[in-house]
């Protein structure tokens, strides 16, 4: 009889957590900064950053990825892991990760609080809305939506065009049906007709905002700045001119303080917004890493998706923001990742890998390859040493694992195989360890691009440098718009490329490290609030749709009222 497998939740409640008093006394942090949610969970206030000021600076660890299959490649549970593996060499750990939107948690994906022996526990809390930040972003960001309908249908003193209203709604739930609606349909009294629609709540720029502040008071100064349309004139229409700056902040007072928990090795870790990784920075917060260099030897960071979306930004925009700059980065990467950028196979969310997949081929993974070496150039294009994390599957091949070791060796990067799903921190030694090294060196950390360049020159720049595209294709209507934003004095923003995930390309379909092509700019859009302009690159979907059978299909409650069914 074979040992039964333990599901995440169930390896979750078989751990016995230390009080959130103890992990927080643990990265230098008084109790009387905690504002306690239960045993074992807690918000850092503000306070805790300026008493551990004095405090040594920790060593800044990103941790990246090669372009991602729609299941992902581990980055979560690889920062879980390291953290452990770097408490076991006797180092002081910190972990500071995004919380998960429910939308995925309910829908294909699942949860995201690490997985088998490394997770952030309570992971039911972790992926079940936490203490409730997401939800202060729904109120704050659809307040302003109902004060903008609000105006229009009191007169419309701003003389707002209806026609350039941007600000949709948000929830937190993945639901197809409310992408495109149309609003104040009924009697006079029920508003002025328009059309209008829903975005996932990690798409708000209100949770762009909440990762980018430094302080309440930077908040609140950017829900002001935030531009909801413009008037016939041409004049931008912000969050302040319709008085409702104010009263987002006041629901937002809480939402600004980062969530301390712990991992199933009791290292602590700061949990803290969740911006969409497509067309928002897909980092979590800046006052979550000002307060953690405090705490820590090592202060550990994930960035969503690739090098080339989550790890530009991270660099570009929230580097900016912190004043932070990395001392390291890790660059996970799976077998199955590579033999999917070969070309051969496809994969899906939600079902099987295709079992020749699962066959032991090399020569797929050395073909694929050619990803893993492009992410390689783009770490180190910023001045930023990587080190290859390999996140080992039971369906991997020594073989396999070889093939990459060779790549990087050519690369002249450190590589380790990490097996910290199963062996928690123990099986993640190897990767600390090199970690360590890279950490003490040396690095040149550069910005891609001044701020003073124009606006076009900087998304050709990411194309160009980052993505591997030939240059950039700009409609008429695109060309006009920036020039806009020049005049209104967005020009000295940074960028951001909203994109497919799953290409170095705009092309989803185009796999390994795509050259030859050129990337075709068919919107931008200026984030003021948020501090950047973005460039719209492909179709993307800002509202997710369920899968035929998702995942909340599966979540309940036992008789005890524990939950169940969450992974």
């Amino acid at each position: 009889m074979t040992d039964k497998i333990l599901t995440d939740l169930e390896i979750g409640h078989a751990t016995t957590l230390r009080p959130i008093e103890e992990i927080a006394a643990a990265a230098g942090i008084a109790a009387e900064h905690l504002e306690t949610y239960g045993r074992y969970i807690a918000k850092v206030a503000p306070t805790a950053q300026v008493a551990l000021s004095d405090q040594p600076r920790a060593k800044y660890i990103v941790i990246t990825a090669v372009t991602p299959t729609p299941l992902g490649e581990g980055k979560t549970t690889t920062s879980i892991g390291l953290a452990q593996g770097l408490a076991l060499l006797g180092h002081r750990s910190m972990l500071s990760l995004r919380q998960p939107s429910l939308g995925p948690t309910f829908g294909i994906k699942g949860g995201a609080a690490g997985a088998g022996y490394s997770q952030v526990v309570p992971m039911e809390a972790v992926n079940l809305h936490l203490t409730g930040d997401f939800h202060a972003v729904t109120a704050a960001h659809n307040l302003l939506t109902a004060m903008v309908d609000n105006h229009l249908h009191h007169g419309n003193e701003l003389d707002i065009d209806v026609r350039t209203i941007a600000w949709r709604r948000v929830l937190d739930v993945n639901d197809r049906a409310l992408r495109n609606i149309v609003v104040g349909l009924g009697e006079r009294m029920d508003g002025l007709p328009r059309q209008a629609g829903f975005d996932i709540t990690a798409a708000s720029e209100v949770m762009v905002i909440l990762s980018l502040s430094t302080s309440l008071k930077d908040l609140r100064e950017r829900l002001g700045h935030i531009v909801v349309g413009y008037t016939y004139a041409g004049r931008p229409v912000t969050a302040e001119d319709l008085k409702a700056a104010g009263a987002m902040a006041v629901m937002m007072r809480d939402a600004i303080k980062p969530n301390l928990l712990q991992t199933l090795e009791r290292t602590p870790a700061l949990i803290h917004a969740g911006p969409f990784g497509n067309i928002a920075t897909g980092n979590s917060s800046v006052v979550a890493d000002l307060l953690g260099i405090r705490t820590s030897d090592y202060l550990l960071t994930e960035a969503g998706f690739g090098a080339d979306m989550g790890a530009e930004r991270f660099f570009n925009v929230k580097c900016r923001a912190s004043g932070l700059t990395p001392d390291a980065a890790v660059l996970v990467v799976t077998v199955r990742a590579l033999k999917t950028h070969s070309g051969r196979y496809q994969v899906v969310a939600g079902r099987a890998l295709p079992p020749e997949m699962l066959e032991e081929n090399p020569e797929d993974v050395r073909i694929g390859g050619a990803n893993l070496r492009r992410h390689i150039e783009i770490v180190r294009r910023f001045g930023v040493s990587p080190v290859v994390a390999i996140n080992a599957f039971p369906t991997d091949f020594e073989s396999e694992h070889e093939a990459i070791r060779q790549i990087a060796a050519d690369a002249g990067v450190r590589v380790a195989v990490t097996q910290h799903v199963a062996d928690g921190g123990k099986g993640a030694l190897a990767l600390a360890a090199l970690v360590v090294e890279a950490a003490q060196e040396l690095n040149s950390f550069q910005y891609l691009y001044d701020l003073d360049l124009p606006l076009v020159d900087k998304i050709e720049k990411i194309a160009r440098e980052i993505y591997g595209a030939d240059g950039i294709d700009l409609s008429p209507a695109v060309k006009k718009q920036l020039a806009r934003f020049e005049v209104l004095g967005y020009g000295e923003f940074p960028v951001v490329i909203a994109k497919t995930h799953l290409s170095l390309s705009s092309d989803p379909t185009l796999k390994g490290a795509p050259t030859g092509w050129r990337m075709p700019v068919r919107e931008v859009r200026a984030a003021v609030g948020a501090g950047y302009v973005y460039a719209i690159c492909g179709e993307m979907r800002t509202m997710p749709g369920l899968p035929k059978h998702p995942a909340a299909e599966r979540i309940d409650l036992d008789r005890d009222g524990n939950v169940v069914g969450l992974s």
